[in-house]
């Protein structure tokens, strides 16, 4: 007699809980989000993450998303950061190939695990590198500046924002195959190296196009080659640097949004719509190709096979260029 009643007090009793832990899940969130940014402002890190911040904020309930820049050891220091926060969404990271799949495991021992200690949510887009000298260079075009660089081995030198980043890597692989002996000076962020190549400090850049495309654009700067197989829509007359004798050169950067390792699906299901939803938008798309990014978005699952294709990717290119963290 007494055990139906039972079970109806308690099932009214656990009817709130279960209505308040999903209504928690419902409001996220509910404040602020801090959005780490691996390098220093100015590089396209930071530039991606600012042209997607106002849409994010509108779809995940208005809420504020809060930049951090926390550059350093070429962007692992953010990641590392973001690999101790709590997985609910309110530590995020707007990362790159580099500092998520291509420095960790060099380094020793690893500051993270590249797959168990941050999510891959979603890509926010793509860019090629862009080869740049200064104006004081003597070098008027890419051929100009090989012939410069090898009749001054070891006198040239080139930026990058840390050790093994993509801009480290490219240049590299083309002193390998080109036969070039340059100096590397690594930059906490790319912001810092612009600096120094406006100045004329540097000899070269291979960097992000949304970097140095408004440079290029004002004249502060000469672009000389880019990094993809093809020639890019916003300098189709600056050649490639496999049609300038490297047949197969191929290099770009990728920006992701990470989460913390073991980021609920329902968290980064709203980054993924959010994201989406903005490069959907006309305008914002609009922007994000005239800063010089092939728009991103598509699944988690996508981002997922990113991640993991290119660390093993870039592991190969390593090892052959014999590049090490000491």
């Amino acid at each position: 007699m007494n055990t139906p009643r039972r079970s109806l007090l308690l099932g009214a009793l656990a009817a709130p809980a279960l209505v308040g832990g999903a209504r928690g899940q419902a409001t996220y969130p509910n404040r602020s989000i801090s959005f780490l940014i691996p390098f220093a402002p100015g590089g396209g890190t930071d530039i991606i993450a600012r042209a997607l911040q106002p849409t994010l904020q509108e779809e995940l309930n208005g809420q504020a998303i809060a930049m951090e820049n926390r550059p350093g050891a070429s962007g692992t220091l953010a990641v590392a950061q973001l690999s101790r926060a709590r997985p609910d969404g309110y530590t995020m990271l707007m990362t790159t190939v580099s500092a998520s799949a291509v420095v960790p495991p060099l380094l020793n021992p690893p500051p993270y695990d590249i797959y168990r200690d941050q999510t891959a949510v979603v890509l926010a887009g793509t860019v090629p590198l862009v080869a740049v000298v200064p104006l004081t260079s003597p070098a008027q075009d890419f051929d100009g500046f090989l012939a410069h660089a090898r009749a001054n081995p070891g006198v040239l030198n080139y930026s990058s924002s840390g050790v093994a980043t993509q801009q480290h890597l490219t240049a590299e692989l083309l002193s390998a195959q080109a036969g070039l002996q340059m100096t590397h000076v690594a930059f906490r962020g790319t912001g810092q190296a612009v600096t120094e190549i406006l100045a004329g400090r540097i000899d070269i850049a291979f960097d992000t196009l949304p970097t140095y495309l408004p440079h290029i654009r004002a004249g502060r700067v000469r672009a000389i080659a880019v990094t993809m197989p093809q020639r890019v829509e916003w300098l189709p007359d600056v050649p490639t640097i496999a049609e300038r004798g490297f047949p197969g050169f191929d290099a770009n950067v990728w920006y992701m949004i990470m989460g913390p390792g073991g980021l609920p699906r329902e968290i980064s299901a709203r980054w993924v719509a959010g994201v989406n939803k903005a490069l959907s938008d006309p305008s914002v798309r609009a922007k994000v190709r005239d800063a010089g990014f092939i728009p991103g978005g598509g699944s988690q699952e996508d981002a997922a096979n990113l991640l993991r294709s290119d660390a093993e990717r870039y592991a190969g290119i390593i090892r052959t260029a014999g590049i090490r963290l000491d």
